[in-house]
C-alpha cells in the first residue's frame, strides 16, 4: 500500500506547537531526515470531539505514510490523547503492521517517578486532553500511588498562536489557572505543560508558581524517549534515512506557516501547502 523505501521521521501536529517537539527532536537527533505537517487550517484540535480528532489525525497519518514515513510522531497531546490508540489498534494492522505512530503522552509520564517527591502531579492542557483523562488513565499504570489534577487552560493555545503571550494581557489567563490548579491541590510538586504550545509561556508561568515545583516541557523527554526507541528497534531504525534535512507540509497559507513556523524555530524555514481528505 505504501512505498517501502528509505524515509524521513515523520512528524504531525495539530498547528504549530509541534514545532517545539520537533526541534528538541532535531537537536537530539541532527543527523535524521524529518517531515512535519500541521493541519493549521484545521486547528485548534482541543475542542473537538474525539470522533473528528480521531479522524483528523488519521487523515494527517495516512498522509505521512504515503509521503513514505514508516515512523510517525504525532507531536499534539490532543491527538495523543483522543486518536493515538484507535489508529494504533485499528488502522496500522491493516495498512501496514511495521509502521509506527508514536505519542507525547506516555514519554512525558514516564519520568514522574523521578521527579515527583509529594507524588501530586498537575497537568495544564487543551480542553480535549484534560476531559480525556488521558495523563490520569497512564499516570495510574505506571505510577498508582500518584494523584493527578488537570486544569483546562482554553486560552493559552490562541495566546501562542496569535503571538500575544509575552504581552501583559497574557499574564491574566495565565496567572488565572496556575492560582486554580495550585489551590485545588496545594501538594502538587511537579506542572506537566500538557499541550506543545505551553513551552513558549515558560517564562511567564515560572513568575506565577513557587520556585520548588518542577515544570516539565515535553520536548526533550520526547526526543530522549524516542532515541531510546530507536536504539532498541534497529529494524526501525535502520530504515531511516540520515541525510539531517526537514522539510514541512501545511493545511494553511503557506506563506503564514513559514512565517509563525520561523518564530518557533527562530530559523527560516520553507513550507508547502497540502490538502488533507
Amino acid at each position: 500500500m505504501f512505498a517501502q523505501t528509505p524515509t524521513p521521521i515523520g512528524i504531525f501536529d495539530s498547528g504549530y506547537g509541534g514545532l517545539t517537539i520537533f526541534d528538541r527532536i532535531r537537536k537530539r537527533m541532527p543527523e535524521y531526515d524529518y517531515l512535519y505537517l500541521g493541519d493549521n487550517a484545521r486547528a485548534p484540535y482541543g475542542s473537538r470531539s474525539f470522533d473528528l480528532v480521531y479522524h483528523f489525525t488519521r487523515q494527517a497519518v495516512r498522509r505521512l505514510f504515503e509521503e513514505g514515513c514508516r515512523l510517525v510522531i504525532l507531536a499534539c497531546n490532543t491527538a495523543s490523547a483522543k486518536a493515538l490508540r484507535t489508529i494504533q489498534q485499528n488502522d496500522l494492522p491493516d495498512w501496514d503492521p511495521a509502521r509506527r505512530v508514536l505519542g507525547v503522552i506516555r514519554p512525558t509520564v514516564e519520568i514522574l517517578g523521578t521527579v515527583s517527591r509529594t507524588r501530586h502531579i498537575g497537568v495544564m492542557g487543551t480542553a480535549g486532553t484534560i476531559s480525556s483523562r488521558s495523563y490520569e488513565l497512564e499516570v495510574e499504570k505506571l505510577f498508582p500511588e500518584m494523584t493527578v489534577t488537570g486544569e483546562a487552560c482554553p486560552m493559552w493555545v490562541p495566546l501562542v498562536e496569535n503571538n500575544e503571550y509575552n504581552s501583559p494581557g497574557a499574564d491574566y489567563f495565565i496567572q488565572k489557572h496556575l492560582e486554580h490548579i495550585l489551590s485545588t491541590d496545594p501538594q502538587i510538586d511537579t506542572l506537566i505543560l500538557g499541550c506543545t504550545h505551553y513551552p513558549l509561556l515558560l517564562n511567564k508561568i515560572r513568575r506565577f508558581i513557587p520556585e520548588n515545583i518542577h515544570i516539565l516541557s515535553q520536548g526533550e523527554y520526547v526526543a530522549s524517549s524516542l532515541e531510546n526507541y530507536l536504539s532498541r528497534h534497529p529494524e526501525m531504525e535502520t530504515k531511516l534515512t540520515k541525510g539531517g534535512h526537514a522539510h514541512f507540509m501545511t493545511t494553511e497559507s503557506k506563506e503564514k506557516f513559514t512565517e509563525t513556523a520561523s518564530l518557533f524555530l527562530n530559523d527560516r524555514i520553507e513550507a508547502s501547502q497540502i490538502t488533507l481528505d
